[in-house]
């Protein structure tokens, strides 16, 4: 049977946009760009160019294409996280279904808007939460569903942001100020720990959260003595320096690119010259790392309580020497424990037979054979990114039948916890969570 792809416009052709939209390259019978939004016109040109739409169906921002009524099925949502009212709404108001990244809101007020919006146009909202869609915590989700560890005693997770994404993206680069951003470190990086979490407990709810956290390290008292302002004008330690901005982007011009050389993306093949002058000038991936205007936290503890009596634990760090994602769950009959980037998790099951490893347990090891976050044959995110473009089109198309799609009305839950984290963190208190859930009527964490 020939499938009729969905039609979507790309709303902030920014780098995740760019990344959901693959897969109309490759897979042109589920989805068809036929237009884009964005101020920029290098990013316009660029998107009608890859994709083979006219001139006509480039827009300067939402609003603008908002007042042409519906002119596809979708809208691939890629704007920061505070454009998502003044972007999303406008084109809800219109018709369209939404792809939008997450965080989805910045605060409670946006959540509701967004959700009612949603709501009274009978709109069908699918939230980035591209975790779901991995091979790897899919497949401890099923093991989950299918009752191998029994009832969840208690969850645990840990993310280490590596060194060079925690200086590229939360304290030289666009999350790094909350003032700016609009949103906290915790919701920004690690909104995705948060849903599997909540995804994990789908049975109960949580109750109350605690969090503690800081701005640790990259502070001026901090800094090398004799550092500089910007690296590779003023600092003698440009070449020692661990975050050294030569050692970082110059020595290695190809990761964050996406993020660090786009001031040059007017340049058709910018040459390392350009890169180094880049690097000498006022541009914000240009300064010293404990000399910037960061205000969010470096690390991250969430403690949280659930009304069957488990708990879950989040440990955030920033700084570490490799990206990693670790989960650990407790359950009644077993456990499952795991990590991300090598794509490998192991179920342990209680078994006292003498048979059993060390007379205690049964072992089984699952490697999934994919290179976690790394780009590849699954794409981005441990394969989540594509995963969840190939959702979307059932999704839209009412034929979906699995577990991993997160609509706007299920992302509220791990949104809640974000939120009452920081005002936990803030205010170094307890938060009852349960008012919050019954206020956006979660009388059930939704699965």
């Amino acid at each position: 049977m020939n499938k009729k792809p969905v039609t979507a416009i790309i709303v902030g052709a920014g780098h995740r946009a760019m990344v959901y939209s693959k897969l109309a390259l490759t897979n042109p019978e589920l989805l068809k760009i036929v237009g884009v939004a964005d101020p920029n016109p290098i990013r316009r040109k660029q998107c009608m160019e890859k994709f083979g739409f006219s001139e006509d169906m480039c827009f300067e921002n939402a609003d603008e294409l908002a007042k042409k009524g519906k002119l596809a099925d979708t809208i691939i949502n890629g704007t920061m996280d505070e454009q998502h009212i003044e972007t999303a709404v406008p084109l809800l108001n219109c018709g369209y279904d939404m792809l939008l990244e997450k965080p989805f809101a910045v605060n409670e007020e946006e959540m509701r808007e967004l959700v009612d919006c949603a709501k009274k146009n009978n709109s069908k909202v699918m939230i980035c939460h591209v975790l779901r869609y991995t091979p790897f915590y899919y497949g401890i989700k099923k093991r989950i569903v299918d009752g191998e560890i029994g009832d969840i005693i208690n969850i645990q997770t840990n993310e280490h942001v590596s060194y060079h994404h925690l200086s590229t993206s939360y304290v030289r680069g666009k999350w790094a100020n909350s003032n700016k951003c609009h949103t906290s470190m915790l919701l920004a990086k690690c909104c995705h720990d948060l849903d599997i979490i909540m995804w994990m407990m789908a049975e109960t709810k949580p109750t109350q959260i605690s969090s503690f956290g800081s701005k640790y390290q990259f502070k001026p008292e901090n800094a090398p003595k004799g550092a500089g302002t910007i690296c590779m004008k003023d600092c003698p330690l440009v070449d020692t320096c661990v975050y050294s901005t030569k050692r970082l982007y110059i020595d290695h011009p190809d990761r964050w690119a996406f993020y660090v050389w786009d001031a040059l993306e007017g340049i058709e093949n910018p040459t390392i010259e350009d890169k180094i002058k880049l690097m000498k000038s006022d541009s914000p991936y240009a300064r010293c790392m404990f000399k910037c205007d960061n205000n969010v936290v470096d690390h991250q503890s969430v403690l949280i309580n659930f009304a069957s009596g488990a708990t879950a634990t989040h440990n955030m760090v920033g700084g570490s020497s490799e990206p990693r994602r670790n989960i650990h769950i407790i359950g009644t009959k077993g456990e499952i424990f795991g990590n991300f980037e090598e794509s490998k998790f192991y179920v342990s099951k209680i078994d006292p037979s003498p048979d059993a490893h060390n007379g205690e347990c049964r072992i089984e090891e699952v490697d999934l054979n994919v290179n976690g976050d790394m780009v590849g044959a699954y794409g981005g995110h441990g394969g989540g990114d594509q995963g969840i473009i190939a959702d979307l089109y059932d999704y839209l198309c009412g034929t979906y039948n699995g577990c991993s799609v997160a609509d706007i009305s299920v992302s509220v839950a791990n949104h809640l916890i974000g939120f009452a984290a920081e005002r936990a963190r803030h205010t170094d208190t307890v938060v009852d969570v349960d008012k919050y859930f019954s206020e956006f009527g979660l009388e059930n964490n939704i699965k």
